[in-house]
């Protein structure tokens, strides 16, 4: 811990003055501004003093355990304003049900925690709300959780104990509650106070993909006259919608004039999210003018729209002219392409993140470009869905950034060798070095009948060394009507000289069956900070045969020093549950396939989506993964998303220095069946007691 030196006037006078001498008031300032909970845990462990101001300072907590367990509800968080209760075991019943003494623990409480005004819950059914809503009247802001299906009730009966007893309710978040879009509107009617002191709702759930119907918005918006954040979702048109060339069948009904009147009038507007279903074209203008009327713009996302930036030239138009923006994300622009990103890159030179999903006509030489015209400010970045960008040309075109960079998602999408070139220096390739910047020149015979040739040059901007160039391309030729005929790529072997050195957390999205152990040699090698990495699986097992490697390749990610945390999401893995055809494997194998080398990562954290079977509405942790995550020797941490027999949880026990596990049935619809052992309360509790009882090493 650092100290505070305090040097007297005198030669023979030396005062040694500590922090932790400050007087308490300013300590207390001190404390109030921490905010990162770790930080806040590891300086209550200084001293008695400090853990008390750190308590009595705290204002959010996450409140864990079990609630049969009254004893163990902490009484020194007295200034907690922000709780959440969603988290309670046994998770997603309710735990005044699971309670022995349903009464006294709404009570004890309020007792411990008396100011509480953002309250989180899941509510399973209406009697939760009904014992807890009246120990806090003074509520103001409350997050309803719900992944079970709607209990029989009659309509708005979730919401009426929270109308009835908290009439100063500003902000409702329902976006992981599941009900009826009929529920909402007779409850707001049913009390006007409440609605007309409402200023926020946010209906966006991802349990419903029916969404509100106009009449039904029109009830809510006539209910809450006072609303001023409204999320929700609609589906104003059913049919399916074809994308071609990235346009969809149909335009939306926004022109640019519309757009012009609703930015000119939000002069304050910070953040703005303009995502729709359909062609936005043409909204340049409107762009400009979102840019002179709105100047504390900070954040921007766009989906859907065409034309945002012409670059013409080297004129700056559209969305290259909002200068003051720092996030930028642009979903399915269809002709963005690598002269709109240079113009993105000239004018909007405070770029902190940058994201492009589903822009079909950039290339890694656009990305490239960009991110080095933003090298001193870009330090988030997603690309995802840009069918000319791989992995590995991703890597390449943010290697002027490499450095810097601290947050980053890709695809891990894999160029096939068979559809290659492998040019490794010489031939009709010449490299050199001026004044310590490699120039390369390429020409190639792009229709392979030696009468057509396609000549490229091109500096990669970085500093040579030894004569050699961290460089790798892909290059993709055409027949000349438009249709790839092959793929050319110039590696060298000091490529990637440097490191991702501030590189602390990596999101990838990978397809069901591919591998992860290309991602290493695509130029991920080094990365000594990275911390947390987020791997999501998508695809149909039952499409694919038996994988030709016995082992995803988590043992790759062994070489990062300080990696301790993972979420590896198999939820959009779709596979047999039960037996499986003559061929095919069912989840249990699958799950040992994306598990395996698992024992090799230093984890301390885990959060784990198993793959699931639609058809039987099962996610369940299998055998062979119960054996492979017991041999993660370091975790202490682990949330498993779904469900598990109680015999597979006793192999947990096994893990010396595991102190908090989780069943988390935190997806759509909940399966409702608690006879089987895998959703039983008892069968949770049992295993509870036993994790805690336990003795741990450290």
């Amino acid at each position: 811990m650092g100290s505070l030196m305090l040097n007297g006037n005198s030669s023979n006078l030396h005062s040694n003055t500590h922090l932790y001498d400050l007087p308490d008031a300013i300590l207390s300032t001190v404390f109030s501004l921490v905010q990162d909970t770790r930080t806040r845990n590891s300086m209550s462990l200084v001293c008695k003093k400090w853990c008390c101001l750190e308590r009595s300072t705290r204002i959010s907590l996450t409140l864990r355990g079990n609630v049969r367990d009254l004893f163990m509800i902490p009484n020194c968080f007295k200034s907690v304003t922000n709780l959440d209760l969603s988290l309670l075991s046994p998770w997603g019943h309710s735990f005044l049900d699971s309670s022995p003494y349903p009464s006294l623990l709404p009570h004890l409480l309020r007792q411990a925690f008396p100011v509480v005004t953002n309250l989180t819950i899941y509510s399973r059914n209406p009697s939760t709300l009904q014992y807890l809503a009246p120990e806090w009247p003074n509520l103001s802001h409350v997050k309803l959780v719900r992944w079970h299906q709607r209990s029989p009730s009659p309509l708005g009966s979730d919401f009426l104990p929270l109308f009835q007893t908290c009439a100063s309710l500003n902000s409702l978040d329902l976006s992981n509650f599941y009900c009826w879009t009929e529920d909402l509107p007779q409850a707001l009617q049913a009390y006007p106070v409440v609605s007309s002191s409402l200023t926020k709702l946010d209906l966006l759930t991802c349990s419903s993909a029916e969404g509100f119907k106009s009449h039904e918005l029109l009830a809510i918006s006539v209910a809450c006259p006072n609303l001023r954040h409204l999320l929700a979702g609609c589906m104003f048109d059913p049919r399916v919608d074809p994308e071609h060339d990235g346009y969809t069948a149909e335009d939306a009904r926004i022109s640019p004039l519309t757009l012009e009147q609703v930015f000119t009038g939000l002069p304050l507007l910070e953040d703005c999210v303009l995502d729709v279903c359909h062609n936005v074209r043409n909204p340049g203008v409107a762009l400009e003018v979102l840019n002179s009327k709105c100047k504390r713009l900070k954040s921007l996302k766009l989906g859907q729209f065409h034309e945002i930036c012409r670059a013409v030239e080297h004129k700056l138009d559209g969305i290259a002219l909002c200068q003051g923006l720092e996030t930028l994300c642009i979903r399915n622009s269809a002709d963005l392409n690598d002269s709109g990103m240079m113009a993105i890159s000239r004018g909007c030179q405070k770029l902190v993140k940058f994201e492009i999903t589903g822009c079909k006509m950039v290339t890694e030489t656009g990305l490239r470009n960009l991110v080095g015209m933003l090298r001193k400010t870009l330090v988030d970045v997603k690309i995802s869905s840009c069918k000319n960008i791989d992995a590995a040309c991703a890597l390449w075109a943010l290697e002027p950034i490499q450095d810097k960079i601290q947050r980053l998602h890709i695809d891990c999408i894999w160029e096939e060798e068979s559809e290659e070139q492998v040019v490794n220096g010489g031939g009709n390739l010449a490299e050199e070095c001026r004044g310590g910047y490699s120039s390369t020149k390429m020409t190639l015979d792009c229709n392979g009948e030696g009468n057509s040739k396609t000549e490229l040059k091109y500096t990669n901007g970085e500093e040579c060394s030894g004569g050699n160039s961290s460089l790798k391309r892909s290059l993709n030729c055409d027949d000349g009507g438009g249709n790839k005929k092959k793929k050319l790529k110039y590696t060298n072997e000091n490529y990637w000289e440097r490191s991702w050195s501030r590189l602390k957390y990596l999101s990838l999205w990978i397809a069901v069956g591919d591998l992860l152990t290309p991602l290493i040699s695509a130029g991920l090698e080094d990365c000594p900070s990275l911390e947390e990495i987020v791997i999501r699986v998508e695809g149909d097992c039952r499409r694919r045969g038996r994988p030709k490697e016995a082992a995803f390749g988590l043992a790759s990610l062994a070489q990062f020093p300080q990696l301790v945390k993972m979420k590896l999401d198999c939820g959009d893995t779709i596979g047999y549950a039960l037996t499986a055809p003559t061929g095919q494997m069912d989840l249990s194998l699958w799950e040992r396939f994306y598990l395996n080398g698992i024992s090799y990562l230093n984890l301390n954290e885990l959060d784990y989506w198993p793959p699931q079977d639609r058809d039987v509405n099962q996610r369940s942790l299998s055998l062979p993964a119960a054996g492979l995550l017991q041999e993660c020797a370091t975790i202490r941490k682990l949330f498993i998303h779904g469900t598990a027999h109680e015999h597979w949880l006793s192999f947990l026990l096994r893990i010396a220095n595991l102190r908090d596990v989780q069943l988390r049935e935190d997806y759509y619809p909940a399966p409702e069946d608690d006879m089987s052992t895998e959703m039983r309360v008892h069968s949770c509790s049992r295993f509870e007691d036993a994790l805690n009882a336990r003795r741990i090493l450290d």
